[in-house]
């Protein structure tokens, strides 16, 4: 009997330690009633499962899980007493909080674009306007442009004398050549050169950037790299201009570097050795650029003007000329394109309607509907900037792209940015109430799917501030084909735990 008594003993001590250990989990306003609480039920439990001294092992488990369930209470009761804390999912609850969140997003991918080499080395080569009028000459039938056909002796025939359709010209060839390494250059290479006279690219119009940073070359001569090459090469240095290279055998300064967007020239080149006339390269056959004169103009029809030319000894040769002006798109092009093709594609995917909304002149007021037009529209100016520098960064963040490389992925993800983005800002908008402008909340089945044309069936949701009742329907019909809001007078205010006072 003593040994029972001794282990009785002990029991009770652990099951109240257990307890006690419990109730330093409860705030302590609460912690001497829910002590009492937990020790009146605990005489109960040892009554039921171990009434006799010492009791039995079953009837000792069963009061000792009794006791670990006080934890379960405590845990609880400690988790009731917390503020509670914001999800992620519900932090563009309010306007000002959907606001702040684009308006980070926005900046965070803005700073992005300002730290990433190869993105502001393509803010830097904004292409500019390639100059009206400029058409490449080749042969009819030719279908690939890369194989040179104009001869350089008729280049010369052409600029010694007057034209009627072309007033000014430029002539180029392209030859492969090994550029021997540097300390700038990351190897050995072979480029694809393009020789041409100095007045080519006074021909195009085109800016070359970096070249105020080099100095005179001494008559050496000059070489344009192409922006491809500029960021395999040189890993996009804008210190790049003044490094002179050794192309085949002869020793060259670069003068800077032209987007290749922007030239849309036949043949692949990696750089444009530059000299002067009297110097250009004389003898076999290569690309001719030329510029129309108004009665050349005037001959061209979508976008090719056809040319009868007549050699030094007067043979006669059918040619064409292609526009210029059709074969360079820029990012921001690329861009507008992308955002026209997602506004045309947003009804395949999701609705373009924001549901119905009831006459009631209390809770709509003018003012009322421009906040909420303000809202939507805001949401909208901040998601284009955040889609455009994102596809950006994406696009051009990485140097060793090309330039059709990075323009498929700006396009492809502009697209996809400015779809799947004008959808969540439709989405958004239709979830948030007229009233308050905050998203509706706690969504609830109501009616069956079987009487879906008898009666009401679909989602109902509330907002929390006491305003409004969402209603959509789970399969449209005739008579209720989109979502609804009703408007809750100021009785129903008592059941919200943080009620708002009616809007006039």
């Amino acid at each position: 009997m003593r040994i029972a008594s001794e282990w009785d003993w002990a029991h009770r001590l652990f099951h109240s330690g257990l307890l006690w250990s419990a109730s330093l989990l409860v705030p302590s306003a609460q912690r001497e009633e829910w002590g009492r609480e937990w020790r009146g039920e605990l005489w109960h439990v040892q009554q039921a499962c171990a009434p006799a001294e010492g009791g039995s092992p079953q009837g000792q488990r069963e009061v000792t899980a009794f006791c670990l369930g006080a934890f379960q209470d405590a845990l609880c009761l400690r988790r009731a007493g917390r503020e509670p804390r914001a999800r992620f999912s519900d932090m563009d609850g309010t306007p000002r909080q959907c606001m702040l969140i684009l308006l980070a997003i926005l900046g965070a991918s803005y700073a992005i674009a300002l730290l990433l080499p190869g993105v502001r080395a393509e803010r830097s080569l904004a292409p500019g306007a390639v100059r009206p009028g400029l058409v490449t000459i080749e042969e009819i039938g030719e279908n690939n442009d890369t194989i040179p056909k104009i001869p350089e002796s008729q280049y010369r025939s052409w600029i010694g004398h007057k034209q009627k359709f072309f007033d000014e010209f430029a002539f180029y060839k392209v030859t492969v050549e090994v550029v021997e390494r540097n300390a700038s250059m990351r190897g050995d290479s072979i480029w694809g050169v393009g020789h041409a006279g100095a007045n080519l690219f006074t021909l195009l119009g085109l800016p070359i950037r970096f070249a105020d940073q080099g100095e005179s070359g001494g008559g050496m001569p000059e070489v344009i790299l192409s922006e491809k090459t500029w960021k395999r090469e040189f890993g996009a240095d804008p210190h790049v201009a003044g490094v002179v290279v050794h192309v085949g055998k002869q020793a060259a300064r670069i003068a800077g570097v032209a987007p290749d967007n922007s030239l849309g020239l036949p043949g692949r080149v990696d750089a444009w050795m530059l000299a002067p006339d009297s110097a250009a390269p004389v003898g076999g056959t290569g690309y001719v650029v030329a510029h129309l004169t108004p009665a050349g103009e005037a001959e061209m029809w979508a976008h090719v003007v056809r040319i009868t030319a007549y050699g030094p000894d007067y043979s006669q040769n059918d040619l064409l000329g292609f526009s210029l002006s059709t074969r360079g798109v820029g990012p921001w092009a690329l861009y507008l394109f992308a955002v026209s093709l997602a506004l045309l594609a947003l009804p395949a995917i999701t609705s373009v309607s924001l549901g119905e909304y009831s006459m009631d002149p209390q809770r709509t007021s003018w003012s009322r509907k421009v906040a909420r037009w303000s809202f939507l529209s805001a949401k909208i100016a901040l998601l284009l900037p955040i889609v455009y520098f994102l596809s950006f960064d994406l696009a051009y963040g990485q140097t060793m792209l090309d330039a059709n490389q990075s323009a498929y992925i700006q396009l492809v993800f502009s697209f996809l940015g400015c779809l799947f983005g004008m959808r969540w800002v439709l989405k958004d908008q239709r979830q948030r109430c007229p009233v308050c402008m905050r998203r509706v909340a706690h969504p609830a089945q109501v009616g069956q799917a079987s009487r879906t044309f008898l009666d009401w069936n679909g989602t109902e949701m509330m907002c929390m501030g006491g305003h409004t009742l969402l209603h959509v329907p789970a399969l449209p019909t005739s008579w209720f084909s989109t979502q609804r809001w009703l408007y809750l007078d100021t009785s129903w205010q008592f059941l919200f735990a943080e009620p708002t006072q009616p809007v006039p």
